[in-house]
């Protein structure tokens, strides 16, 4: 590989560049839901909100460092409260500070209760070539308990709808153990979704996290017996109906997968827009490696508009933490990554982590493969106890 001097640092090369932009309202905030999203009331200060975006853009230009932005994300909250010409404004504003690659991935999350088929046609317009459309389940039972806004059919109405608009490329998030899920119900849920044949499937398991409705009140979840029989019973019905599984919780058609999130896994960087998004970048002149945060509560991001302190929090990774943090994600992908990448997006030598490697391949939680870092079938399924081997005591 031939590489730039101008993109070294210490042996760091700097890697390709994300963007995600955070539209933090929803109608209603889901009891599972620890993302920083807030229930709608009246009308959403939407102009304003871009506004301090394009501002906030603008502060974070220099970051790029000659690169371009080769994928786009917009979460939230319900980024399709937006219309189609908000979202192009938004990305008309990213335009005039940054250079997006010819083939940039641009991805909109949407909540099937809020699709109508004008603002399909205005993202795709646009710019916008990704759907990700929250399912979760097929099951109105399970939707009620999980305080989604929409019905079954709403999502089948909804994909429908994006593919008379013209997606190509439409992901499809959907949950597994749910509430008092058995193994059939799962599988119900996931054959209703295969129906559909979406280029990707984000299939995961439903998990309790603080500060969350279900942390206060707990639902009753499935055992790990059957939440190990849904997981297993799924990857094979998945694999069957033409679905690689490349990461943890991804699946998708051959050359379908998620040029976004496969970045932030090969540990690469990402921009951070909006109220409370989080991101990550590799400073070439200070060689360094830094993770920051926008401040959380949208009024005050919107109050950032005028002093100008968009950015909450920002710190270097540590030498001593970058072989965790660079596991943690590289680890999650099924193929793993060359294991040159390792020293090219940490800077560190491959070495430094050399008693941790070879124990952990004595014990099988890694391949027996010098040129790569990939977790074996039996690392994957006690991934967490791989990755303790990285962490600084």
């Amino acid at each position: 590989m031939n590489v730039d001097p101008t993109n070294i640092a210490r042996g760091l090369i700097l890697p390709p560049l994300s963007l995600y932009i955070h539209i933090p309202w929803c109608v209603r905030k889901c009891p599972y839901c620890d993302f920083n999203s807030h229930g709608v009331s009246g009308t959403l200060p939407v102009a304003e909100y871009i506004a301090s975006l394009i501002a906030d853009c603008k502060q974070d230009a220099h970051y790029a460092q000659g690169r371009d932005i080769q994928s786009i994300f917009f979460g939230g909250g319900t980024p399709s409260l937006l219309s189609g010409q908000d979202i192009g404004n938004i990305l008309r504003g990213i335009g005039e500070h940054f250079s997006l690659a010819k083939n940039c991935e641009i991805t909109l999350e949407t909540n099937p209760g809020t699709a109508e088929y004008s603002n399909f046609e205005g993202y795709l317009a646009a710019g916008v070539n990704r759907l990700s459309l929250g399912a979760q389940s097929f099951n109105e039972s399970q939707l009620n308990t999980l305080g989604r806004i929409h019905a079954p059919q709403d999502t089948s109405r909804a994909y429908g709808l994006a593919r008379a608009a013209g997606f190509n490329n439409i992901n499809l998030d959907l949950m597994f153990a749910l509430p008092q899920q058995s193994c059939a119900e799962a599988m119900a849920d996931l054959d209703e979704a295969l129906a559909l044949a979406p280029e990707h499937l984000s299939w995961y398991q439903l998990t309790i996290e603080p500060n969350t409705a279900f942390y206060s009140k707990p639902p009753r979840l499935p055992d790990d017996d059957t939440s190990w029989e849904i997981q297993q019973s799924g990857m094979k019905r998945l694999a069957k109906a033409g679905y690689q599984q490349y990461e943890v919780s991804a699946y998708s058609r051959p050359e379908r997968e998620a040029k976004h999130n496969r970045n932030y896994w090969e540990f690469g960087d990402y921009l951070a827009l909006g109220a409370g998004a989080h991101g990550k970048i590799t400073l070439a002149e200070k060689r360094e490696i830094v993770r920051y945060n926008k401040t959380r509560q949208p009024d005050h991001y919107l109050q950032a508009l005028k002093n100008g302190r968009f950015t909450a929090h920002c710190e270097s990774i540590t030498q001593r933490n970058l072989p965790f943090e660079f596991m943690m994600n590289a680890l999650r992908l099924n193929q793993g990554v060359p294991a040159a990448l390792f020293q090219q997006r940490t800077g560190l030598a491959l070495e430094s982590v050399a008693p941790q490697l070879s124990q952990l391949k004595k014990l099988g939680l890694l391949l027996e493969r010098p040129d790569t870092l990939a977790a074996s079938d039996r690392g994957r399924q006690y991934l967490n106890s791989l990755l303790e081997a990285f962490l600084v005591e």
